[in-house]
């Protein structure tokens, strides 16, 4: 099985080096960014199969990095960060990543924690289905892992796409916040239910559900085409 591709972008050299050498050990193949420039270019010249970033870099923001990699390629990042409010959290949530954790960390979790995304994403990508789910101005194909919307693609993150996919496979369904963070981030997710809402809200506005992705109040979502 060809090793995966770990991208670490941390400008401290020291939890860098931890990170690649625990990585490098599990078998994964590693390269480090030490700013959040050559991170992205990193990125670009050779995408890998998931990206560890820092928030705190020392030009730009990791948040925007986050943003700058999610507008253009569908790679799950988690955030590594000391930053460890709710807000912080749901801000980085927010702004693409797929998982979050705070610093200092144990590396045997950082492990844990990108195999299991790892394993959904591949999961989600090798489906080799030839049909297609058509849901109104939305069409699914899963042998893409892509979702267009009047025949014009759609740019969902990994954990969107993945909760995109569960509302259009069980329409009229009623999925609590609870069952979404079980079923899309695992049993093992450190967060609360306002992930759920954050994600839902971007879904709505990138795939144009606002009246068709409805809010079950006091439960949570479901899905009326």
């Amino acid at each position: 099985m060809e090793s995966k591709k770990i991208l670490v972008i941390e400008d401290e050299k020291p939890i860098a080096d931890i990170l690649k050498y625990g990585f490098e050990k599990e078998g994964f193949l590693v390269q480090c960014a030490y700013t959040g420039a050559e991170g992205f270019s990193m990125a670009r010249g050779n995408p890998p199969d998931l990206v560890l970033l820092d928030w705190m870099l020392p030009d730009i923001s990791g948040v925007d990095v986050c943003r700058m990699l999610t507008e253009q390629y569908r790679i799950p990042i988690i955030m590594l960060t000391a930053r460890g409010t709710v807000e912080d959290k749901l801000y980085g949530l927010e702004s693409g990543a797929d998982d979050y954790i705070t610093k200092p960390f144990d590396l045997r979790e950082v492990v844990a924690r990108v195999r299991t995304i790892l394993r959904r994403f591949d999961k989600a990508r090798g489906n080799t289905a030839d049909d297609r789910l058509v849901c109104g101005h939305l069409t699914l194909i899963e042998r893409e892992h892509s979702v267009y919307r009047d025949g014009a693609l759609l740019n969902l993150t990994p954990k969107e796409y993945e909760l995109l996919v569960c509302f259009l496979k069980h329409p009229r369904q009623v999925f609590t916040r609870t069952a979404l963070l079980d079923q899309i981030w695992g049993y093992d997710f450190v967060g609360d239910t306002r992930t759920v809402d954050i994600h839902v809200q971007r879904i709505r506005k990138k795939a144009g559900l606002e009246d068709t992705l409805v809010t079950v109040f006091g439960v949570g979502y479901k899905y009326v085409p």
